[in-house]
């Protein structure tokens, strides 16, 4: 019998596939209600836990399939399972903004924490382009980008904070707008047994990710799709349901910002994926070991994200579709680039 450490057989690395998928998914549901809780809790406000709590742990499950990955020598999928999350992650906001009737999500959940996140995944996913295109310099088979990757996250997160404590623009209040309040249930709710359980919940991301890339693997290369195909495609759509589920279930909450801020957040983190990767990755820079059809995410997600904060900054009340412009755009970036994935060479 085949035991999960040994390599399945196609049929079982679909059904575990599977199974991982609605593993991420309901775990992705209860983090929402545990991360808006802290940070009422905690005093942190929506838009910082989003982007580090929130979206640090829905990037679990991507993170163990990156490193996984590159570990095992498969760069590509590493690559295209970092990039895709980023790009379907956004294409997910739209999901959320067609959920919040009332107006266009990014009109509602105006804030400058988002903002900033939305420069500093810019900055980040530009750095991943300099790598790409920069000469194939290595430290101990570390690319110099990838300490850069990081410092430019952590500084980054350090200006989105002290932006909330002292901020120096405010978005125009509007009967749309909906403020990052604390809820006074949560103050209630034990810190101690918050944060135990968001723990627990991360850790099962983890292990779901560790074997989405076995079955990721096994997939890519018995059905012939390719390593780019079932990364962009499949397990970055599968380790980015969380987001998915999260900003649906925040929407609902209404917690507006926290919302819009797991998606940009997590994204922003998502690009640490690239760093941990090409540390992990024995051959040299991983920058230089995916093909162009992969390098190709890199270019959409830069021009998705800057889109969306057009978006944020225009603030449309309702669009095409009684959503807003930014989201139709999103949309048919992202539905290019499938394309041009699945016709590639």
């Amino acid at each position: 019998m085949t035991s999960l450490l040994d390599e399945p057989s196609l049929g079982m690395a679909l059904l575990l596939f599977g199974g991982c998928a609605l593993v991420i998914g309901v775990v992705g549901t209860r983090l929402t209600g545990i991360v808006d809780d802290l940070a009422d809790r905690t005093g942190l406000g929506e838009a910082i836990a989003g982007a580090v709590l929130l979206g640090m742990a829905t990037s679990l499950s991507g993170i163990v399939v990156s490193v996984s990955a590159a570990l095992a020598d498969r760069p590509t999928l590493a690559m295209s399972n970092a990039l895709g999350g980023i790009a379907v992650q956004t294409l997910f906001l739209t999901i959320a903004d067609i959920t919040h009737r009332r107006a266009n999500l990014e009109h509602a959940a105006a804030s400058l924490g988002n903002l900033m996140q939305a420069g500093l995944l810019l900055c980040l996913l530009s750095l991943v382009l300099v790598g790409r295109f920069a000469p194939e310099w290595t430290l101990w088979q570390v690319h110099p980008v990838t300490p850069l990757l990081l410092l430019g996250y952590l500084f980054g997160l350090r200006l989105v904070d002290r932006s909330r404590d002292n901020p120096m623009w405010r978005p125009a209040q509007t009967r749309e707008t909906q403020p990052d309040v604390p809820d006074e249930r949560a103050m209630k709710r034990s810190a101690t047994r918050l944060w135990l359980s968001f723990v627990a919940l991360a850790a099962m991301l983890g292990i779901s990710g560790w074997l989405l890339e076995r079955c990721a693997a096994v997939i890519a290369e018995q059905t012939g799709l390719g390593q780019s195909v079932v990364g962009a495609l499949m397990t970055a759509v599968v380790t980015s349901l969380p987001e998915l589920v999260t900003s649906v279930a925040a929407v609902r909450r209404g917690a507006l910002t926290l919302a819009v801020a797991g998606i940009i957040g997590g994204n922003a983190f998502d690009t640490l994926f690239v760093a941990a990767s090409d540390i992990a990755y024995r051959g040299g820079s991983v920058y230089h070991a995916i093909p162009d059809t992969v390098a190709l995410w890199v270019a959409l997600s830069l021009l998705m994200t800057g889109i969306l904060m057009v978006g944020m900054i225009h603030r449309e009340r309702q669009g095409p579709g009684r959503i807003g412009f930014e989201s139709v755009g999103i949309i048919a970036c992202y539905l290019a680039g499938a394309l041009a994935l699945l016709l590639g060479p």
